[in-house]
């Protein structure tokens, strides 16, 4: 029996998005669902427990794309301008 490996390409995983549009996204989906979006989001950096993050829009899986590591780095750069 011959078995043949076909290869699908998800929308989301064709276009590379940014850090700033990944948490742009993330933000208005947990926004559209009623919740407290920066809470609910800086829950997830600090915890790493997903269930932070609706899956609405497909928000919890754009985020589990970024390094927590590096997403609090880069919000201390552009925080303090560095």
């Amino acid at each position: 029996m011959e078995r043949k490996t076909i290869l699908f390409n998800s929308p989301d995983n064709s276009e590379q998005k940014t850090t700033e549009e990944i948490l742009t996204l993330v933000h208005d989906a947990l926004e559209e669902k009623g919740y407290d979006a920066i809470g609910q989001m800086v829950g997830y950096i600090l915890s790493g427990d997903p269930s932070y993050i609706t899956a609405h829009n497909n928000a919890r899986n754009l985020i589990r794309r970024i390094e927590r590591d590096d997403l609090v780095e880069e919000l201390l750069r552009n925080y303090l301008k560095k």
